[in-house]
């Protein structure tokens, strides 16, 4: 047997441990590169399909789809005007996250309100674009990293554009040109006032609220809606984007 010289190193295979982090780091750098690039893309790109699609079909054999990509040109002021007035009215200075209505929500939920949603149009894009349904910690946690992603990645009117494309309002029915040729016979680029806060009222719940045969509480919040348009300063709020 010959002994090793003197002063010599002896190399050692790595360890199963060490082999499996460093795999486990690759391909957590190739999610976040592949993420990155998918929503980089999708800042002039229309998505062919959102999560919430694919998901309504592979629970529905039957399910129809309806979705018409139009350009933000395309769709009238006041429809882009009800959604920020009914969802999110503080989308023009926060950074994807609504740290106020965040707060809100829970002390309203402390003093016995039933705890409602405040999750921002940029949260919203992210959930249905890229993610399933659940409220589990890591598909939160996937939402506030698309989140930051696409407030990164995407200018305020192109989060706008997309919420209005892909917002669900009815059953297989995606974006505010389809719903609105579908409820008002027209293109969404002549929707009224009324007409856009009526669909905007039918978000919290698409599948059950109708805006072709719209309840009182669907007329309740339409009202509320067109009241929350007029505070903001009309559609010369949306200009700013």
């Amino acid at each position: 047997m010959v002994a090793p010289e003197s002063g010599g190193t002896v190399s050692r295979p790595p360890s199963v441990v060490r082999r499996a982090l460093i795999g486990i780091i690759q391909v957590i750098a190739v999610a976040l590169a592949a993420s990155f690039l998918v929503t980089l893309a999708l800042r002039w790109i229309p998505p062919a399909s959102t999560a919430v699609m694919i998901e309504r079909r592979l629970t529905h054999r039957a399910y129809r789809l309806d979705y018409r990509w139009v350009s933000y040109k395309q769709i009238s002021p006041s429809a882009a005007l009800a959604v920020i007035a009914a969802e999110d009215q503080n989308f023009a200075t926060h950074h994807g996250f609504d740290f106020k209505s965040i707060q809100k929500a829970i002390d309203e939920h402390e003093r016995g309100r039933r705890l409602r949603g405040a999750s921002t149009l940029s949260q919203q894009v992210a959930k249905n674009v890229f993610l399933w349904s659940g409220r589990s910690f890591v598909r939160k946690g996937l939402e506030a990293y698309f989140t930051v992603l696409i407030e990164l990645t995407w200018s305020k009117r192109r989060i706008l554009e997309v919420y209005l494309n892909i917002a669900e309002l009815g059953n297989g029915i995606f974006g505010v040109e389809a719903a609105s040729r579908r409820y008002f016979r027209k293109q969404a680029a002549f929707l009224t006032p009324e007409e856009s806060a009526l669909l905007a009222a039918i978000l919290p719940d698409p599948l059950r609220l109708k805006a072709n045969k719209p309840s009182e509480y669907v007329k309740e919040r339409r009202g509320w809606i067109l009241q929350q348009m007029q505070r903001l300063g009309g559609t010369a709020f949306i200009k700013r984007f």
